[in-house]
C-alpha cells in the first residue's frame, strides 16, 4: 500500500524511533505514541521534515483507556490503521530471581505483556473492520534463549512471542498478518542499562558471530519489510534480527 498510516508504541526511542524515521522517509504517514510529550513532539516535527505526516498522541500502554484512544484518534486523523509496531518495553529489575518481587514482575509484565495485548486487541479490533493489516511485536532473543539474570524479562518476551503466535491464527484470515521481529544485542539505552558497565557490554559483543552490536537502523529495516506487501504471506512468525547469535 503507498502511505501506509503506520502507529507505533514506545516510539520516542531506541528501535521505535528508528522504526518511525524509516516509514517516514518511506511516505508512511506515522503516529508515534510515549509518555513524554516534548520529546514526542520534536519527534513528530522530525518526522514531518521527511515530507511524511505526523503525529504524536501522549499514551501509556498499561491503560486500557489511553490504548483505546490511541487507537481511535489514528483513525480519527488518518482515516485507517494499516500497520502497528508494538515496541514500548522496558527491561524490568535485572537480577537473580531471588532479587525478584511481585511488584518487579508486575511493572515488567504489565508493559511487555499487558501492553501488546491490549494493543493489539484495539489495532485488531480497526483492522479486522478494514479486512487488513499488519501487527509486528517486538520480542527479543532472550525471549526463546534465555538469559542470565533476567528471567522476569525473558518470560515477558517469551509471553510475547506465544501471544503473538496465537494471535495470529487466530485472525490468518481477516486479511491480518501479525508476527515479532525478535532482536539480538542491539546498541540501545536499554541495552546500556541491562548490562551495566562498558565491560560487560563488551563481553556481550563477543557472543554475536558478526562481532559487532545491531544497529537500530537495522531493525527498523526488518520491521518495515515484515510491514510490507513483499512479506504478504508471513505470519505468526519470529524474525531473530542477530548477527547469526541465536542457530
Amino acid at each position: 500500500m503507498t502511505n501506509p498510516v503506520v502507529l507505533i508504541t514506545g516510539g520516542l526511542t531506541g528501535i521505535g524511533r528508528a522504526a518511525a524515521v524509516a516509514f517516514a522517509r518511506k511516505g508512511a504517514k506515522v503516529v508515534v505514541a510515549g509518555r513524554r510529550d516534548e520529546a514526542g513532539r520534536a519527534l513528530a516535527k522530525e518526522l514531518r521534515s521527511f515530507g511524511s505526516e505526523a503525529e504524536f498522541i501522549n499514551a501509556d500502554v498499561r491503560k486500557e483507556d489511553d490504548v483505546r484512544a490511541l487507537v481511535d484518534k489514528t483513525v480519527a486523523k488518518f482515516g485507517r490503521l494499516d500497520v502497528a509496531v508494538n515496541n514500548a518495553g522496558t527491561e524490568g529489575q535485572v537480577g537473580p530471581i531471588t532479587d525478584q518481587t511481585a511488584e518487579s514482575y508486575a511493572a515488567t509484565f504489565d508493559t511487555n505483556v499487558l501492553g501488546v495485548i491490549l494493543s493489539m486487541k484495539h489495532e485488531v479490533r480497526v483492522m479486522q473492520e478494514q479486512g487488513s493489516g499488519s501487527i509486528i511485536n517486538i520480542s527479543s532473543t532472550y525471549g526463546h534463549e534465555g538469559a542470565q539474570g533476567a528471567s522476569v524479562y525473558v518470560g515477558s518476551k517469551h509471553a510475547v512471542e506465544g501471544i503473538t503466535k496465537s494471535v495470529a491464527l487466530e485472525i490468518a484470515n481477516a486479511g491480518i498478518r501479525v508476527n515479532v521481529v525478535a532482536p539480538g544485542p542491539t546498541d540501545t539505552g536499554m541495552l546500556t542499562r541491562f548490562t551495566g558497565t562498558p565491560e560487560n557490554k563488551a563481553a556481550l559483543v563477543t557472543t554475536v558471530p558478526m562481532g559487532r552490536l545491531g544497529l537500530t537502523e537495522e531493525l527498523a529495516d526488518a520491521i518495515v519489510f515484515l510491514a510490507s506487501d513483499e512479506a504478504s504471506f508471513i505470519t505468526g512468525h519470529v524474525l531473530n534480527v542477530d548477527g547469526g547469535k541465536s542457530r
